[in-house]
């Protein structure tokens, strides 16, 4: 395998491996050393990259064990305990309270727009497709979904500005 090759193969999931390894290792240098330490591992595995099943699913691994053994190594003796650690969580629970409430307002927002604005709502924003996708599966152009993207988005915003404002002048 080339060079060219092995690029085309891990250019796909390459940004995956590192906000897996930021989400792990905290520190963006850090993840960005990790990332260049699965790619080089998996450089060095060239030549059995063809048996694997789904090469992403390998390398998502080998970064999580490598993260893990970095942290293992570093941060083990490094560990301290702060009063801080130790907050009471009912904040914490305020707070998914509100979150919650908040996802249960937007929901009847949506649910109160037409079907169309309903669906571009959902496959944009919940299942995070692209417009492209979109358009081929709604059989609308491009920037038909973006303006009926941005009418549902309004009258969201302005459900939701209603009813937070409600009986205040």
């Amino acid at each position: 395998m080339n060079q060219n090759e092995f690029i085309s193969l891990v250019s796909p999931f390459k940004e995956k491996v590192y906000r897996l390894a930021k989400r792990l290792l905290i520190s963006r240098e850090e993840a960005e050393d990790a990332t260049q330490e699965i790619l080089v591992k998996l450089w060095n595995k060239n030549s059995d990259l063809s048996t694997f099943k789904s090469l992403e699913a390998f390398a998502m691994t080998i970064t999580k064990n490598y993260c893990l053994d970095q942290l293992k190594s570093k941060r083990g003796g490094n560990i301290t305990l702060n009063d801080t650690d130790f907050k009471s969580s009912d904040s914490g629970l305020e707070k998914r309270v509100e979150d919650y409430d908040s996802l249960y307002w937007v929901e009847r927002c949506i649910n109160k727009l037409p079907m169309q604005q309903r669906i571009i709502i959902q496959l944009r924003d919940i299942e995070q497709y692209d417009f492209e996708e979109m358009a081929k599966i709604l059989d609308l152009s491009e920037s038909t979904i973006r303006v009926s993207l941005s009418r549902a988005r309004k009258e969201v915003r302005g459900f939701m500005i209603k009813a937070h404002n409600y009986g205040i002048k």
